[in-house]
């Protein structure tokens, strides 16, 4: 393994080793993993990629961008390793590439931010994918550097066995930089078990400004443990909206810190989730300076046996005053035997603050049913119609005309039962 990566990533294997020794996978029924079982999702006998070969594919034959006008950089991970391949147009001083390559171009860059924010607050989880991950995918902007176009990130399981692959993501905009990131997960297959454990690490410079969008639209049999750690300067904004159409199992964390005054985040979430499927998103975002602003939206539409479980929680450091912060988690039930877990919370020491929290869960509006029915729309027709009006909060978060488009598309294919595999790959 180490032989095929950059020595400095190898560098950090034996601390997180001890690190992980010590603390393990999360604890199940713990605060913070209620509803998820790590420990049990990788206790399979997973094979692992460690001599790496190349990828046995080529993503631009498999995979056809389904994402019509949105006029991107696209980047290729497959089975976790970098894509490797030459890209026109990007500024010149823009890093988009390998982890490994950054590592070896920029070692000054690589010590200052690997690991940092993912050693602090990952704990065994964030230690284990240390341990092994072999590649991954760096965005370095410089300062004031504006990246026009958004960069697509399609990450691609494939395969004939079961698998687990670690995934890495790093993200640094200097001060008054700009970029737009959308990050796709894939697979090529559906029968085989595609687990994967991802960190990702994003650093926000003063007055940066950064969008990150996250797809997940899998096989029935993927398990993805996603971490996501974001840390904000002054006067930066962040928008953060991940959205899962198809999966197995998933559980996501996002942990935002929000370190310098007049710092913005927006952070929205949604799932439809039927059949077994089970979504659970984890966030914390952490007011530490005053005048910041936060806003938090998720919501799930579940159906069968599915599950979903949110567990959010606001902190407002002392001094933080002046912060506005707004969590919402709203869910709707479409049959009797699935299940909705909601957990919003505030901790407020500083007393001159806007912050609030809240949480519905329920089945659709009759009363709008009947109205829509009395008009002369099919019950089913009605149905859709309303179930994708909840989206559309959500869905105008999307700060990419082309993606929101694509998007709304999908997400109505998903409801009349049309979208059954990875819409990307042949």
């Amino acid at each position: 393994m180490d032989a095929s990566c950059a020595p400095l990533l190898n560098a950090y294997r034996n601390r997180a080793l001890e690190t992980f020794e010590l603390q393990g996978f999360p604890p199940y029924l713990s605060e913070d993993y209620q509803h998820t079982d790590i420990a049990r999702l990788l206790e399979p006998d997973f094979g692992f990629y460690f001599d790496y070969q190349g990828p046995k594919i080529n993503p631009h034959r498999v995979f056809h961008c389904n994402v019509p006008n949105l006029n991107a950089y696209k980047h290729f991970v497959v089975n976790g390793h970098c894509y490797e391949e030459t890209y026109t147009g990007l500024p010149s001083n823009v890093f988009s590439g390998s982890l490994n390559r950054f590592a070896l171009k920029y070692p000054g860059l690589f010590t200052q931010y690997y690991n940092r924010l993912a050693e602090a607050g990952g704990g065994g989880l964030a230690a284990f994918n240390t341990m092994f991950v072999q590649d991954g995918y760096v965005l370095y902007v410089p300062a004031n550097t504006i990246i026009e176009k958004p960069l697509q990130l399609t990450q691609i399981s494939s395969g004939t066995i079961d698998s687990l692959t670690n995934r890495r993501l790093l993200v640094i905009l200097e001060a008054g930089a700009q970029a737009k990131l959308l990050v796709c997960d894939h697979t090529t297959d559906e029968k085989p078990v595609f687990a994967a454990t991802q960190i990702s690490e994003v650093y926000v410079g003063e007055n940066a400004v950064f969008d990150w969008y996250e797809m997940e639209e899998s096989s029935p049999e993927t398990i993805r443990l996603a971490s996501g750690f974001v840390r904000q300067a002054a006067s930066s904004q962040v928008v953060v909206n991940s959205i899962t159409l198809c999966n197995g199992v998933t559980r996501n964390n996002y942990r935002i810190d929000l370190e310098g005054e007049q710092a913005e985040t927006q952070l929205y979430g949604m799932a439809i989730s039927d059949d077994r499927q089970r979504i659970d998103n984890f966030s914390l975002i952490h007011h530490r300076a005053a005048h910041c602003r936060s806003n938090e939206l998720f919501k799930y539409i579940l159906d069968d046996k599915s599950v979903g479980a949110f567990d959010g929680k606001i902190i407002v450091a002392p001094g933080a005053q002046k912060t506005e912060a707004y969590q919402t988690n709203r869910n709707l039930l479409g049959s009797q035997t699935c299940r909705m877990y909601s957990k919003p919370q505030l901790e407020i020491y500083a007393d001159d603050v806007k912050c609030s929290h809240g949480m519905t869960t329920g089945r659709l509006d009759e009363t709008a049913l009947f109205y829509m029915r009395s008009r002369g729309i099919p019950e089913e027709e009605a149905i859709l119609l309303l179930k994708f009006a909840f989206t559309n909060d959500v869905l105008q978060g999307i700060r990419i005309e082309g993606l929101r488009d694509r998007l709304k598309l999908l997400i109505d294919k998903r409801f009349r039962g049309e979208l059954i595999k990875c819409q990307g790959c042949i």
